[in-house]
């Protein structure tokens, strides 16, 4: 397994580990990882080991019990359905006692990403929107052809947007960049991958298909590996934590399918050089996906307000498909996005047909069979009541406050802004346990992202960032936890042990065993 120990912005591991039984951390980073799984497997078969193990995975999960059921004893708990039903007043009264309490910090701006406009007159308008369209399914067009219009327009703008106007000049209409609605980004990852795998087993005949992706690119794409037979090789970024290049083309052989770019990556924010990685893609007669479900709807007005963003979309060759997600700067209800393909004969692998089930004939073109047109006519109505005006208006204000950000971390001793991000900013540092930073930042509000390889943490700076004061109020609460932090060496938290843990404890899976039992607490009743 590669030792991230020494990368840039990474702090010391011994800063960051949880108390463990001593491992041997260090020596055991350099272990290929086929062999740390079967010593983890001896390793967890020893009673003494194993019950070490579950007892400090079991003291962190009751540390976050309280934070992750915070109605218990205050509001009734339903474990089975009530003898009678509920009055709809009651019902909502509930509810609202939850928005109440919940709605705060993501309204105030205390948020990285999760809600990408949340202005009320544009939510009411949203559920306005979804009301009028409850009751719709695309499954049944005949009843909702309202659903497949809104479906096929909110395709059609989203590929305009990004470079299908280009790509389509002089070519056939069957070759025009063409796609379809899907419940979010991972779903439209995952839908384009198992696109590749069928177009491959049946235009080449690969039948052990392999897909390389930086390691930056997001985990939809391992899901879509597992799901799919489909071999993940990872391949490193550099420096600058953008893929490289050079070990993306020594990792294609001839069942790679579809090679990975970001634009930009969840981690880091920047951008990965799409232009060079579709180019080996397109030379090599094989598939390229750029993963653009967070920067879809901000990257092509950053252009147009001339920042420096490089080619990314369907204005290259080498780009063959592309995910953009309308529920996040497209500023759509949650639950859309949309997959994009050059060309027709592309797209129709992503389509499912059953032709002799006793209950006729059936299709449909994503995984689900019954969808929310509702979701999808909410697409359509935040893009077309936006508009570009609108969506550049955005940009410029979430571009702008990101620059604010930037400039205002880079000031602060010990910290460092890792790579040359837009609007998603990872910092780390080099002298302080990052993650005990979040945590006080936690203590204050915040609600950040904590990543790992190196350890760091990372704000989406979104529209409710752009409220007076916001950026401010940040760069204040991060200097006093900075501030604190630096003071109070050996104070623990709750999560700092978490993800110190996930970030330097090598056997994975150990880490896989904490998320699994972290799952089943959040569906404890």
């Amino acid at each position: 397994m590669k030792n991230d120990m020494n990368a840039p912005g990474h702090p010391d591991d011994r800063k960051n580990t949880m108390d463990l039984p001593e491992l041997g951390t260090s020596l055991l980073n350099r272990v290929p990882p086929r062999l740390l799984s079967t010593a983890e497997r001896y390793l967890k078969s020893i009673p003494l080991l194993r019950n070490r193990l579950a007892k400090e995975t079991d003291s962190m999960l009751a540390g976050l019990e309280g934070d992750l059921k915070p109605y218990r004893g205050k509001l009734p708990t339903y474990d089975k359905l009530p003898a009678k039903g509920l009055a709809r007043q009651e019902v909502l009264r509930e509810m609202g006692q939850m928005e109440e309490k919940e709605e705060d910090r993501w309204r105030d701006g205390l948020v990285s990403g999760a809600v990408y406009h949340g202005d009320s007159e544009h939510i009411d308008f949203l559920n306005r929107v979804y009301a009028i369209n409850s009751q719709s399914n695309p499954l049944h067009a005949d009843l909702w052809p309202s659903a497949t219009k809104f479906e096929a327009e909110v395709v059609a703008m989203t590929a305009n947007m990004l470079g299908a106007a280009e790509a389509n000049a002089g070519r056939a209409p069957e070759e025009h960049i063409c796609g379809s609605v899907s419940s979010g980004g991972t779903e439209s990852i995952m839908l384009a991958m198992k696109t590749y795998r069928d177009w491959a087993h049946e235009t080449k005949g690969i039948t052990r298909p392999e897909m390389v992706a930086p390691s930056s690119a997001h985990p939809a794409f391992d899901k879509a590996a597992h799901y799919f037979g489909i071999k993940m090789v990872r391949v490193p970024v550099g420096e600058d934590y953008r893929a490289d290049v050079k070990a993306t083309r020594k990792a294609i052989n001839r069942n790679t399918i579809v090679l990975i770019g970001s634009a930009p990556g969840f981690p880091h924010g920047v951008i990965d050089p799409i232009e060079e990685l579709s180019e080996l893609a397109r030379k090599r007669g094989i598939g390229f996906h750029t993963d653009c479900c967070l920067g879809g709807f901000v990257l092509p007005w950053a252009r147009r307000l001339g920042y420096p963003v490089p080619a990314f979309d369907f204005r290259l060759p080498g780009v063959t498909s592309m995910s953009a997600d309308t529920h996040k700067f497209g500023y759509a209800a949650k639950g859309s996005s949309v997959v994009l393909y050059r060309g027709t004969e592309l797209r129709s692998h992503q389509y499912y047909t059953a032709t002799e089930w006793p209950g006729g004939i059936y299709f449909s073109p994503t995984f689900s069979g019954s969808r929310p047109g509702a979701l999808i006519a909410s697409a359509w109505a935040a893009l077309v009541s936006t508009g570009e005006e609108g969506y550049l208006d955005a940009t410029k204000r979430i571009l702008e406050t990101a620059a604010t950000i930037k400039r205002g971390i880079r000031a602060i001793p010990d910290l460092h802004v890792l790579g040359e991000p837009l609007f998603v900013i990872a910092f780390g540092s080099n002298t302080l346990d990052i993650y005990k930073v979040m945590e006080r930042m936690s203590a204050k509000g915040w609600s950040l992202n904590g990543l790992h390889k190196p350890a760091a943490v990372h704000l989406c700076v979104t529209q409710r960032h752009t409220q007076p004061g916001v950026a401010e109020r940040f760069l204040e609460d991060l200097k006093a936890a900075v501030e604190h932090v630096r003071a109070n060496p050996g104070e623990k938290g709750t999560m700092a042990p978490v993800y110190g843990m996930a970030g330097t404890v090598p056997f994975r899976g150990l880490i896989s065993d904490l998320l699994k039992k972290y799952m089943d607490l959040i569906y404890k009743v």
